[in-house]
């Protein structure tokens, strides 16, 4: 089974789909990546379980989201990745964590 085939079953028996609008999802979905954070927030050692569970939350929306508004995420995502491999080509940010802008306003761009 699919988890977003076990998120719609849970969703469906508690009668929750009513409020899992794209408005509510974007907002759960950057709930749940604070508390993914959080498990980082005074050092960079963390507590396994707890880690996966705030990912599992973070992805669960995200799931959720992508069902509500009848998108494939592979797709989407391939696509972005296509977008962002023109705009970051390979040999000019390999190794450099700039922003577009920023590398192309160092070099006069």
């Amino acid at each position: 089974m699919k988890a977003i085939e076990v998120i719609r079953e849970f969703n469906r028996e508690r009668d929750w789909e009513q409020f899992h609008t794209p408005e509510n999802l974007a907002k759960s979905i950057s709930i749940e990546a604070a508390e993914l954070l959080e498990c980082f927030q005074w050092n960079n050692e963390y507590d396994r379980e707890h880690l996966l569970e705030e990912l599992a939350d973070v992805y669960s929306y995200v799931l959720m989201m992508a069902d509500e508004v009848g998108c494939d995420l592979d797709e989407i995502t391939i696509e972005k990745y296509k977008k962002n491999a023109a705009k970051y080509t390979a040999d000019e940010f390999r190794g450099n964590s700039a922003k577009y802008n920023e590398l192309k306003r160092k070099k006069g761009e």
